[in-house]
């Protein structure tokens, strides 16, 4: 009698068919049948224990991110301030979305475990190679966080994948909103660790150290905690640009992916220059004095840093929470939650830039408010992902929409607010150019908008391709068997069912209602 474990190297054991699940404003559609797949019932403690290791991960992933622009005392940092300690966060942004694509396919068609811990290790081992890099030695700075972001590509494609495999229900919203909260978190403990040892020891070097030492126990615990099995895989290893091209007919996705750059294009202009705005906005009030250090704005890196920490898990979890009680009376609430977010964060910086001349306070209040209803869509957009991509295709989606999203977004944006403001080193060129970061949030509000008018019908175009007939079997001790499923033209060159029940793929591919026999059996059509 054959062992049951030995079906653990097809993948079913843990995972349900491809296309079973649905996702966000689907969970409320018909449930199919029982699977032989046991990826629900498994304890609760290990999804939440799988969720605990990648939010973790996460935030030290932000954190070293951060650590740039929180502190001014790096190798580059001597003239021309505004433009140069940009080149480093932009290196490590445009090594990350070029790399973003290429873990995407791997993540759909290989184990996630070892690319994610790998990518975990990778950019640890360069994070404390950093440290020890002497200002003398810039170019090998800027390699290390370009390398940094190779590795920060691999985890960031399939965690999120990850997560919407173990929850089902109002828990994957839950579950991702705790996930997204680290991105706030992790950036601002970024600009806290950098500046306080930068302080505390005089030495920049030891932010690095500190952030390998954390990430280093996120590879053990990855190793550890994390389930080697996957749901969703590609059985097709070759390349084709038309996993890429057909995402493109989701208009959902490329609506909310145009929004999230604007998210990303506002969020990377402010973490890399709100600090500086508000020293200057201090010199022009006159309560603190023009200064030559070039730490001077420390504590005003600190203060953001508070800020971020604390409207990032405030943003992150009443945004979800929002999307999930509006999505039972609107199929559209998800994209109509991120627009006002959108066009409320926009209201909110513009207020505080005319403010800054006149009242600190009120432009932290206000800069506060911004942030607040950025942060609340980050949950929200990936939910959107989950749901108008099928899963098959969902790392490539999220590796499509990183790179999209940097590229148009963070990677340019410090350069061109610090482009702006270094014609003159003066508060109202720093705020005159903060206003392209106003605009910019209302067209990315519009953009949400327009998604709101394709979800519904992106969603059901996805739902479409979900194993609705039948249930797959693993053919007992050696009996030949058969899966009836629905094999589209979209999805048809994977034969992804008859592979991961066989391990083989059939004798034929056709689209349609098809029984697909084993062992190159004849095939019949219903």
């Amino acid at each position: 009698m054959q062992n049951p474990s030995a079906h653990e190297s097809t993948g079913l054991q843990s995972q349900p068919p491809p296309e079973e699940q649905n996702y966000g404003a689907t969970e409320a559609h018909e449930r199919q049948g029982p699977f032989v797949s046991v990826s629900r019932n498994r304890p609760a403690k290990r999804g939440y224990l799988t969720v605990g290791v990648l939010c973790y991960a996460n935030l030290i992933n932000f954190m070293d991110w951060f650590i740039v622009p929180g502190e001014s005392l790096f190798p580059l940092s001597k003239e021309k301030e505004n433009s140069r300690q940009f080149y480093l966060f932009l290196t490590f942004i445009l090594c990350y979305m070029v790399a973003a694509p290429f873990f995407g396919y791997l993540g759909d068609r290989y184990n996630r475990k070892i690319i994610l811990g790998a990518g975990i290790f990778f950019w640890s081992a360069v994070t404390l190679g950093t440290s020890f890099i002497s200002e003398s030695y810039h170019w090998m700075f800027f390699l290390s966080r370009g390398l940094v972001g190779i590795g920060t590509a691999s985890y960031s494609t399939v965690a999120p994948t990850i997560i919407a495999d173990q929850f089902d229900e109002g828990k994957r919203t839950t579950m991702l909103s705790v996930f997204y909260i680290c991105i706030p978190v992790g950036s601002g403990l970024g600009y806290v660790l950098a500046s306080s040892m930068a302080n505390v020891t005089g030495d920049w070097h030891w932010a690095f150290r500190v952030s390998y030492s954390l990430s280093l126990m996120g590879v053990l615990l990855s190793l550890e905690i994390l389930d080697s099995a996957h749901r969703h895989i590609l059985t097709s290893h070759s390349f084709k640009f038309s996993h890429f091209f057909l995402l493109t007919f989701s208009c959902s996705f490329v609506w909310s992916t145009l929004g999230l750059t604007a998210m990303a294009f506002v969020t990377g202009a402010l973490g890399m220059w709100v600090p500086m705005f508000l020293y200057r906005a201090q010199v022009v009030q006159g309560t603190v004095s023009p200064c030559a250090e070039k730490s001077c704005n420390s504590s005003n890196s600190l203060i953001f840093g508070g800020i971020t920490i604390g409207t990032g898990i405030l943003g992150v979890v009443a945004g979800a929470e929002a999307a999930r009680r509006l999505r039972k009376i609107n199929n559209r609430g998800d994209p109509l939650i991120c627009a006002t977010s959108m066009f409320v964060s926009a209201l909110c910086l513009f207020i505080a830039l005319m403010m800054a001349q006149r009242s600190i306070t009120s432009t932290f209040i206000f800069i506060a408010l911004g942030e607040l209803f950025l942060s609340a869509n980050w949950a929200v957009v990936t939910d959107i992902l989950l749901y108008v991509v099928t899963p098959r295709r969902q790392s490539t989606a999220i590796a499509l929409q990183i790179l999209v999203s940097h590229l148009l977004g963070d990677a340019g944006s410090p350069y061109l607010v610090g482009a702006v403001s270094e014609f003159s080193w003066s508060f109202r060129s720093l705020q005159y150019s903060f206003i392209i970061c106003v605009f910019v949030g209302v067209i990315g509000g519009g953009f949400f908008l327009l998604t709101s008018f394709y979800v519904e019908d992106d969603r059901k175009e996805a739902e479409k391709y979900s194993y609705r007939k039948g249930q797959i079997t693993i053919p007992p001790y050696g009996r030949k068997s058969c899966v009836l499923t629905f094999l589209d033209a979209f999805d048809c060159e994977s034969k992804i069912a008859a592979e991961l029940a066989y391990g083989s793929p059939p004798s034929i591919c056709k689209t349609g209602m098809s029984i697909l026999w084993s062992w190159g059996a004849p095939e019949g059509r219903v």
